[in-house]
């Protein structure tokens, strides 16, 4: 339980998918090589981003913590993102499910959850610190598709990731990325 409260509250020792640096392009941001992996999922919809993210992160919680046809608990792992789709009211929701359970991961209980499989990718990923609201992502996403546009990038721009890494009770040097994929 207390190694439990540690991830959850303090954000520590908590796995993340598995990735490579392709190259540090400028301050702006870096290109990585992320690898397939598993994520538990739900999508919000007709919500703000904000409560999408309340409400998508409150599911998947549920679910690490039983809420699955093994009725196990799973260790928190980061980064949780959410997919933006600017002008769209819908937020995908996602947890790194931990490579113990890769291989096959627990079916969610719940009919709105659900595991997926990210195939391996390439992507560009702008990282900034503080407390992130969705404004504050949208900005970030901004800035990164402007140093990408201006080095003659070509990325898929109708969506971008955004992957908060900290537990809200972290109050310093806390990390928080805006993430597009190559094309």
């Amino acid at each position: 339980m207390i190694k439990f409260l540690k991830q959850t509250f303090l954000s520590l020792d908590l796995q993340s998918p598995r990735w490579s640096s392709v190259e540090t392009m400028t301050e702006d941001y870096e290109l990585r090589q992320y690898e397939t992996a598993k994520w538990v999922n739900t999508v919000i919809r007709g919500e703000t981003q904000k409560e999408a993210m309340r409400q998508g992160f409150w599911k998947l919680f549920h679910y690490i913590q039983g809420k699955n046809e093994k009725e196990i608990k799973i260790d928190m792992a980061v980064p949780v993102t959410c997919l933006v789709k600017p002008g769209c009211a819908d937020f995908k929701i996602s947890f790194f499910l931990p490579f113990e359970h890769q291989d096959s991961p627990p079916q969610p209980s719940d009919s709105e959850v659900f595991v997926e499989e990210r195939k391996a990718a390439t992507i560009f990923v702008r990282s900034f610190g503080g407390f992130a609201s969705p404004e504050k992502f949208a900005e970030e996403a901004e800035v990164l598709a402007r140093s990408l546009r201006n080095r003659g990038q070509l990325f898929h721009e109708d969506f971008f990731y955004t992957a908060g890494y900290n537990s809200p009770f972290k109050l310093f040097n806390r990390h928080n990325e805006v993430w597009y994929f190559k094309k």
